[in-house]
């Protein structure tokens, strides 16, 4: 599927970007705040985009895999992370209070029905919120799929993609005594949670190195260094979620749902070579949806910003636009 150079910048492939018209704090109840924007054509095809973690956070780059003349782009920071406040707050923060939040925004922006647009957690999210509320939603756009379940995180908590990068998962696993490391969600939540700052940090930062390290197909292995605000929210809100298994009532409940969305048209853009949500889980989920166009990007990984994934899902929402 991977027509385009892999050699090129995914910005090559992107829209020019465009400000908002439209920046709002909605507040959800429960404490939260959180914030909402509007860009593109006030009067074109509204589209919300479900960003990663959970604790990601949206980003103006967001914008620009829409056209938009014709697309009414909706980005929205989730419970406790980007410009939502509190933050990094767990406290009322659960898949259920988002599914409810991505509701709210839809109804306060008198929108009838709209594309979901997600990645990673945002493609697990779209999916819960489209079961949740089928009639809302005209079309799913997914990319990098996770199901949420117990097998896809043991292989990026348990060891599995540590096989492929062993000097990586050494850092991730040093900070943690030997006798915890059979459960290394619960060693980490245990020190992102604890009471001094500088251990929730340290933690923090190792937590989202792990996973930046494994994003790219082109990867060195090397994680970055992400600010301190940042990597508190994405580790713990992350940490939070999967220590909870996403709050869902089984292991497996999005493909034994499926039925609830069938009639819903989806495309999924998946990297070959994804190390963090491995190719199997999108392949499965397409084995289940009638109405799913399964697209696997060669030399790919994870990120949203790798140039195959990111040419095909420009070109995907091109071709719906013009429909």
């Amino acid at each position: 599927m991977d027509k385009f150079p892999s050699q090129k910048s995914a910005h090559a492939y992107l829209h020019p970007p465009r400000e908002p018209f439209d920046q709002r704090m909605i507040d959800v109840g429960d404490g939260h705040r959180i914030y909402v924007e509007q860009s593109g054509n006030p009067g074109g095809r509204p589209v919300v985009v479900l960003h990663g973690g959970p604790g990601g956070g949206c980003s103006p780059a967001m914008r620009r895999y829409f056209d938009a003349r014709a697309y009414r782009v909706i980005l929205f920071d989730q419970r406790g992370c980007g410009r939502s406040q509190p933050h990094a707050s767990v406290e009322a923060n659960t898949t259920w209070h988002l599914v409810a939040d991505i509701e709210r925004i839809r109804t306060e922006l008198e929108i009838d029905r709209w594309t979901v647009f997600g990645g990673s957690w945002g493609a697990t999210l779209a999916l819960i919120y489209a079961q949740a509320h089928p009639d809302s939603v005209a079309r799913l756009i997914l990319r990098g799929v996770f199901l949420a379940t117990e097998a896809e995180l043991q292989w990026f908590y348990g060891g599995g993609a540590g096989r492929f990068w062993p000097e990586v998962w050494e850092r991730f696993v040093g900070l943690i005594p030997e006798d915890e490391r059979d459960d290394l969600i619960a060693a980490y939540h245990k020190r992102l949670f604890a009471p001094d700052l500088r251990v929730q940090t340290e933690h923090a930062k190792a937590w989202t190195a792990w996973e930046n390290a494994l994003a790219s197909v082109a990867s060195t292995g090397a994680g970055g260094d992400t600010p301190d605000h940042y990597s508190r929210a994405f580790a713990r809100l992350e940490n939070h979620y999967f220590t909870n298994r996403v709050f869902l009532d089984r292991d497996g409940q999005i493909l034994d749902d499926i039925g609830l969305i069938a009639h819903i048209p989806g495309i999924i853009v998946q990297g070959r070579y994804d190390m963090i949500c491995p190719p199997h889980s999108a392949w499965s989920l397409a084995q289940r949806w009638p109405e799913a166009d399964l697209r696997m990007i060669r030399n790919a990984g994870h990120a949203l910003s790798e140039p195959g994934i990111s040419a095909e899902l420009v070109r995907v929402m091109d071709r719906i636009a013009e429909a």
